[in-house]
């Protein structure tokens, strides 16, 4: 198995986990003006997080998924919105390390990069000499507004009116950003539009949108142990996100008992209440088994990619309805912790009512709410078509 030295990913970790009060500080910041503060960014530019993904010829760690995963779980724990732009970043400069090298050295030749991505094919390529012409606009476009690069899902036209899928990187100077985000979550990761206009786009940096799913993207030059497959490794990372936004919302709930009386009741002590007791415990054995589940699927990813295996179409089924089940349990765990939680918890100073609000927002988004994911995974137990474009 390809590792990288394990004193850099704890080192990643120990650092990560030493700003995690000052991004739960900066969240309303954040939430003011819609996009995480330069502050958050830097910390985790410090901590090395944009260098994990990138691979150790370039100058970044090159980490294995498990250690990627925990630092951004652990970013979450401190703040939703700069976990999931983290996570976006991070993930799309792994899919970058499977282009050309050519491309590779021209988005990963620094070293620590910030890539975003827009993944629902709402551009169009049109062949011109040397490459293509991008034309189109993608919303959701998470940690634009930090980004190095964004790579674009598109649909590449052919002579003969036939088109494909594909993804084209472009660097973010060259697009146009938006000012439309305007949401009640996730509000701190400024997801706006990008808009490419006639921008030419090199044919090294286009890639074949099937290859991406399966993770088998051109030259894969000295990626062995890294061909984790698209779907999988972004299932994984966005999970992690959802567990570590959990785990901060049940240790401010935990944080916030000791004195604390039920309003309008006799309980001096809310946490000698049975339910209170009842609900704790299930939060927190659902957070820890939503982990659990997250850690099977990053065991699977590594081992088909240690061998250079592909995934099966049952194992993607599988991914799906594991990373799914792990989101709706988080959700209900911190749903559990909001219901005993008091009307002092929705104050803008409150962290807790972030953390909640992030997460319920988040698990609406299309690539992770879990009623896909489980829909996806229960038809491939019955033995139906996955009927799933991403399987």
């Amino acid at each position: 198995m390809m590792r990288a030295d394990p004193s850099s990913a704890s080192a990643v970790l120990e650092a990560v986990t030493a700003v995690v009060p000052t991004l739960r500080e900066n969240g309303r910041e954040a939430e003011d003006r819609r996009w995480i503060p330069e502050e958050n960014i830097d910390l985790l530019d410090k901590a090395g997080v944009f260098r994990m993904a990138v691979p150790s010829r370039y100058g970044g760690l090159d980490l294995p998924l498990a250690d990627q995963v925990a630092v951004l779980e652990e970013i979450s724990r401190g703040c939703g919105s700069t976990g999931w732009t983290a996570a976006a970043w991070v993930s799309t400069a792994w899919m970058a390390g499977l282009y050309p090298q050519k491309a590779q050295e021209e988005v990963l030749g620094k070293g620590a990069v910030r890539v975003s991505g827009g993944f629902t094919p709402s551009g169009s390529l049109t062949p011109t000499e040397g490459g293509y012409l991008l034309n189109g606009s993608w919303r959701f476009n998470t940690g634009c507004r930090a980004a190095d690069w964004d790579m674009l899902a598109a649909l590449r036209e052919h002579p003969d009116g036939s088109v494909d899928l594909v993804y084209a990187l472009v660097p973010m100077t060259e697009l146009q950003i938006a000012d439309d985000w305007h949401v009640s979550a996730a509000i701190g990761t400024g997801s706006s539009t990008t808009t490419a206009k006639d921008v030419f786009v090199p044919a090294h940096r286009v890639a074949d949108g099937e290859a991406a799913v399966e993770g088998t993207l051109l030259d894969h030059v000295g990626n062995a142990g890294r061909r984790y497959g698209l779907m999988g490794f972004v299932l994984a990372e966005g999970a992690a996100v959802y567990i570590g936004m959990a785990q901060a919302a049940y240790e401010l709930f935990v944080e916030r008992l000791p004195g604390k009386a039920i309003a309008y009741t006799n309980w001096e002590e809310q946490s000698r209440h049975p339910v209170t007791q009842i609900g704790v415990a299930t939060a927190e054995n659902k957070i820890v088994a939503a982990r659990a589940l997250n850690a099977q699927v990053i065991d699977l990813l590594q081992r088909l990619a240690d061998t250079g295996a592909h995934l099966t179409v049952q194992e993607r089924a599988t991914i799906h309805g594991r990373c799914g089940y792990a989101i709706q349990l988080v959700k209900e765990a911190v749903e559990t912790l909001h219901a005993m939680s008091g009307a002092s918890a929705l104050s803008r100073g409150a962290h807790f009512q972030r953390f909640y609000r992030d997460l319920e927002g988040l698990s609406l988004h299309g690539m992770m709410t879990p009623v896909s994911n489980l829909e996806v995974h229960g038809r491939v137990l019955l033995g139906l078509d996955p009927d799933s474009p991403v399987l």
